[in-house]
């Protein structure tokens, strides 16, 4: 799909020119002359002198703090990873850095996680969508009023989130790697990948709020799970009031434009999302309405903001994009 290339330069006498090539269907975000600029810098002069000592030096420490981070990222998530590109990428560098290392071995007994036989042929999914697709379908369930009907399936279906929410943070001094609290979260996919995503909390909060609220006896829902599902919600939220995917937001959007994937945009910092803020509005008013005496100014100080957040960022038309449209726009 991408790649690179050394040709002569258009609007030079025959001088070659590093630049990074992408079918026309797959460039999505073209990256501006700045980073390109950045990027043939680093390559054609920072790559000899990280090659001479002493900045060897410093690439072999860069180089063990970088394995070190994955192996970190690897164990927190059982070998599995946020999804199957960071998956393979991480799987190759224990490769490398030993082929025979239980690491690895590690790697290779988790690949079937990703792949399945289709009727075409092999598929690699990005990641499951086993605890998002659960939640929905429950709370349609729910909905409709076919409780009586579907009382084995709803059982069932709190059971499997109830063991797929994430009970403890990553381990260690955790924020030192750069990670957040990650206990009583939802993810996309399932437990082992324990990377925290707040619109995924928010829906499996709603859902076992909503079945402790119609069928109290029959599904009894502790009440640490929830108060740990409505931390996680709280940690997420911006100053501005709206709700990040991932982890709280660190990095401005204007360190977007170093982004060098050709395939995607806005993915060097998290973003607020109307998405992700409109769940967690729901699913704090439920639990308000619900548990009124736990942290009780926090949530109505959260919810205030986000609703505050999601009508600011309400375009001219009366729509409203995935992420805040002005830091879109302005980028």
């Amino acid at each position: 799909m991408s790649g690179q290339a050394s040709i002569p330069c258009p609007q030079s006498c025959g001088s070659v020119h590093h630049i990074f090539l992408c079918i026309q269907e797959d460039l999505y975000y073209p990256h501006p002359f700045i980073q390109n600029f950045l990027w043939d810098s680093l390559y054609f002069i920072g790559e000899p002198l990280l090659n001479r000592w002493p900045f060897s030096y410093i690439r072999e420490k860069s180089l063990h703090r970088a394995i070190k981070n994955i192996h970190y990222e690897d164990q927190n998530t059982r070998y599995m990873d946020m999804a199957c590109v960071e998956k393979v990428l991480n799987m190759l560098a224990c490769w490398a850095e030993d082929p025979n290392s239980d690491a690895f071995k590690y790697h290779l007994a988790r690949v079937h996680d990703y792949l399945w036989i289709a009727e075409d042929g092999m598929k690699v999914q990005s990641l499951g969508s086993q605890n998002w697709d659960t939640s929905f379908a429950l709370q349609a369930i729910i909905a409709s009023n076919l409780i009586d009907e579907y009382g084995f399936t709803l059982k069932s279906g709190k059971e499997f989130l109830k063991n797929a929410q994430v009970r403890e943070n990553p381990q260690g001094d955790f924020r030192s790697m750069y990670r957040s609290i990650s206990k009583g979260a939802w993810t996309f996919s399932d437990r082992d990948t324990a990377w925290q995503v707040s619109d995924c909390t928010a829906e499996g909060l709603k859902v076992m709020l909503l079945l402790s609220q119609k069928t109290p006896d029959v599904f009894p829902v502790e009440p640490e799970i929830l108060y740990d599902a409505v931390n996680i919600l709280l940690s997420l939220q911006t100053k501005k009031g709206g709700f990040t995917a991932w982890e709280p937001k660190g990095g401005e959007s204007w360190l977007e434009v170093f982004n060098s994937s050709d395939v995607f945009a806005n993915n060097m910092v998290e973003h607020e999302y109307v998405e992700c803020t409109s769940a967690a509005i729901q699913a704090l008013v439920l639990f308000k309405k619900l548990y009124p005496k736990h942290r009780t100014h926090e949530i109505e100080l959260s919810i205030e903001k986000a609703i505050d957040f999601i009508e600011e960022i309400q375009r001219p038309d009366g729509s409203w994009n995935i992420r805040i449209w002005k830091e879109i726009d302005q980028l």
